[in-house]
């Protein structure tokens, strides 16, 4: 409720999410000194992770400007001029297949400086482009054979075998893939409320 009140933004809401089970927590006797540690052990891991691809991807992107890759990109794609739709169609492909071999922050952070430039030079809207591409990371970070996601469920249901998981994911990619089709082609569907703001 606070995020859809404008309270807080959702980092602020994770923090107070997080306070909150804290306090829950210790209110129920449930933490002790040795836990907390542990929490903390994790966290800090967690967070050295997080960091480390930031500053990894940041060094990349800056790397790519330098070779001048964007420009290239953007050059090769004028031949596209009269069908931009296949270039989008293209970044679309490339997500999916990076989504099976990556989490979603490093692909993100590694490929956006490369087709920011490429969708801005074919007119498109940058803000539709950052949608679709949260929605097709989503995709392809459940898509077989290597869905990272999936793997992740099935370390924590053991019991389960992976073709089973796989299967019981196959029914929301055909929704995800619906819903993406839906935004690429009517792109004022994701465009609607971004209105109000400007």
């Amino acid at each position: 409720g606070g995020i859809y009140g404008g309270i807080f933004t959702p980092t602020e809401a994770a923090g107070i999410g997080a306070g909150g089970g804290l306090v829950f927590l210790v209110m129920r006797k449930g933490l002790d000194w040795r836990l907390l540690r542990h929490i903390l052990v994790d966290s800090a891991v967690t967070t050295g992770m997080i960091f480390t691809i930031l500053i990894g991807a940041l060094i990349f992107a800056n790397f790519i400007n330098m070779t001048g890759m964007p420009q290239e990109l953007t050059q090769y794609a004028e031949q596209f001029r009269e069908t931009p739709l296949l270039v989008i169609i293209a970044i679309l492909l490339i997500y999916v297949a990076l989504g099976c071999v990556l989490e979603s922050m490093s692909m993100i952070l590694l490929t956006v400086p490369m087709f920011y430039p490429l969708v801005a030079h074919l007119g498109y809207d940058l803000i539709w482009f950052g949608i679709i591409v949260v929605v097709v990371t989503e995709i392809g970070m459940i898509t077989p054979p290597v869905g990272l996601n999936v793997f992740v469920l099935r370390s924590v249901l053991p019991d389960v075998p992976t073709q089973t998981v796989f299967r019981g994911v196959m029914p929301f990619i055909a929704a995800d893939v619906v819903r993406l089709g839906l935004l690429v082609a009517f792109p004022a569907i994701s465009l609607y409320l971004t209105q109000f703001v400007k």
